[in-house]
């Protein structure tokens, strides 16, 4: 009993962690571990002066969308245990479609091309305009992309570029539908396009958040803007297809019967000022012929009429209204800080330095143990 005692310890020793050794062993190595720091400093310090500063916009939005009886009917089912709001349902878009417009490509290429104002430049241009044209790389775009993406652009320099596809030309005419067709350069964009406009709903509050991003305040503010106003016009566009559709239909229909009822009254103007002291049976037969056509188009016409009020204001009812919650404002700071970045790389070196005095006493133990 007294030996198990006495060995316990020992087995406790030899199959835990020595805090003290790894304390000591840290110590004596301080000087790797105060190079290694220093040395990713200098690092964090050139990293924090040469990166780019982004710039965040947010705005929080509100979609008006649905109606009383279409919300009763989604409490009721919700009671059944079914999700109605997942979905669309007839001429309802469900706000967890937005996401979905947004990113589209329709979508990124109408922000890619819209004209932004720009420090560097004295009139708006596109984003497409400045990453082709104006904008330059960074020091430490450079040592990224000469460092980490080095083999990215070795492989780009082996593969080489794809020349830009083109469209053939239709037989059919310009009326034939058309594939959407992008340019290599429009793709490199979009993508980042992609990265820095998202959309967020949120299920349970019922509100939907646009996150964007940019290199420049203004910049990222009309941005923001522009994207807030284009989702604005997408959804109305989704809304009042169908509505829109059944106004132009009576629209035309309406117009087409409005000159059918004017021409006959035209015409039984002139055969009542021709028959009016005419006593004629086939002048009489004639007119009342004309009267009768006339009685017809006219309650068409006015029937039609009422039809195309009713479908006016079933377009405005249609259109989706946006409730602006939080407007989109300029930031007066930039999102990402210089002094995270310097604390994140000395945090590194910390790492590294402990970790490469840790391994070389770690060594010769794997040594033995790979020799035994």
């Amino acid at each position: 009993m007294q030996e198990d005692m006495n060995n316990a310890p020992l087995m406790d020793d030899e199959e835990g962690i020595d805090i003290m050794s790894l304390v000591k062993q840290l110590w004596d190595g301080r000087k790797t571990i105060i190079i290694w720091t220093c040395a990713f400093i200098v690092l964090g310090f050139v990293a924090a002066l040469t990166m780019k500063r982004t710039y965040s916009v947010s705005t929080v939005m509100v979609a008006q969308v649905g109606s009383s009886k279409s919300s009763s009917l989604s409490s009721l089912a919700s009671l059944a245990g079914i999700d109605l709001s997942s979905g669309s349902t007839g001429a309802e878009l469900s706000p967890l479609i937005y996401p979905q417009i947004v990113n589209s490509v329709p979508f990124r290429k109408e922000l890619m091309y819209t004209p932004l104002h720009y420090a560097e430049v004295d009139t708006a241009v596109s984003m497409f305009t400045y990453a082709t044209e104006i904008a330059k790389p960074t020091v430490m775009g450079n040592i990224k992309k000469y460092t980490i993406g080095l083999p990215g652009v070795i492989l780009g320099a082996i593969r080489k570029e794809e020349p830009d596809l083109e469209l053939p030309v239709s037989v059919n005419g310009n009326d034939t539908p058309k594939p959407l067709l992008l340019s290599n350069d429009e793709v490199k964009i979009l993508k980042v396009v992609a990265e820095n406009v998202s959309l967020a709903v949120d299920k349970k509050e019922g509100y939907i958040t646009l996150n964007v991003n940019g290199s420049e305040p203004i910049q990222t503010a009309e941005l923001a803007l522009k994207a807030q106003q284009l989702l604005q016009e997408e959804i109305t566009r989704f809304r009042i297809e169908k509505s829109e559709s059944e106004l132009e239909y009576i629209q035309a229909r309406y117009d087409e019967i409005k000159m059918e009822t004017e021409t006959y009254q035209e015409q039984l103007a002139r055969i009542t000022d021709r028959t009016q002291n005419v006593t004629n049976t086939k002048d009489r037969i004639e007119r009342d012929r004309i009267q009768s056509k006339y009685n017809t188009a006219n309650a068409i016409y006015s029937e039609l009429a009422k039809q195309l009020e009713q479908a006016k204001l079933q377009v405005k009812r249609d259109t989706p209204v946006l409730t602006i919650i939080q407007p989109v404002t300029v930031p007066d700071k930039p999102s990402n800080s210089r002094a995270k970045t310097l604390i994140v790389w000395t945090f590194f070196g910390v790492v590294l330095g402990c970790g490469i005095v840790l391994a070389r006493g770690y060594l010769p133990k794997l040594k033995e143990q790979f020799k035994a």
